[in-house]
């Protein structure tokens, strides 16, 4: 699917190119330029998301992903009355049954709560098997994120000027998107 990403400007914080917009062709960046000059040569063909005054940056990388997601566990919203909705840790974690299911569970739980905040790469290694299926299934990559640039990979986030992440995208596929 050929998609305009319609935002403020592209690039890392330091180096934003105002007025540009970026094309993904799949999974990959098939250009990035002024925006009219995308609309004019891909307009017919692409769909177009309009990010408002978004930034599209190279996604965030995440160097303590380990003990975010196999030393703290990520309540179920069914559970916030009796365990809040922060993360736990230390003894809090300690005192709860941690089956390979609640481990699976909160993984998945902690993983959206990153492709909320724009991540799209983690460190590992990660050594629970539950969670490492949880990463694995999510896509999201082991290594930082190149900035954007035609041909490389799509993975990108759309940041407000005071940071919310609007939109996270892995291989040119929205795995997060704000409502």
């Amino acid at each position: 699917m050929l998609t305009l990403h319609r935002v403020r400007g592209v690039g890392p914080s330091e180096d934003v190119a105002l007025g540009h917009a970026a094309v993904v062709d799949g999974t990959r960046f098939a250009a990035i330029g002024p925006y009219e000059d995308l609309l004019a040569a891909y307009g017919e063909r692409a769909r177009v998301r309009d990010w408002g005054d978004g930034i599209l940056t190279p996604g965030r990388f995440e160097p303590d992903a380990v003990a975010l997601l196999e030393s703290a566990y990520w309540p179920d919203p069914r559970e916030a009355d009796t365990l809040g909705t922060e993360p736990l840790t230390g003894p809090a974690l300690a005192a709860l049954d941690m089956t390979d299911t609640r481990w699976g569970a909160s993984a998945r739980r902690g993983v959206q709560r990153l492709l909320a905040t724009g991540t799209t790469a983690l460190a590992g290694p990660f050594t629970h098997p539950a969670v490492r299926t949880a990463v694995v299934r999510s896509g999201l990559r082991d290594r930082p994120v190149a900035p954007p640039r035609a041909g490389g990979e799509a993975d990108f986030a759309v940041l407000t000027p005071d940071g919310t992440c609007l939109a996270t995208a892995i291989g040119g596929r929205l795995v997060y998107r704000r409502r």
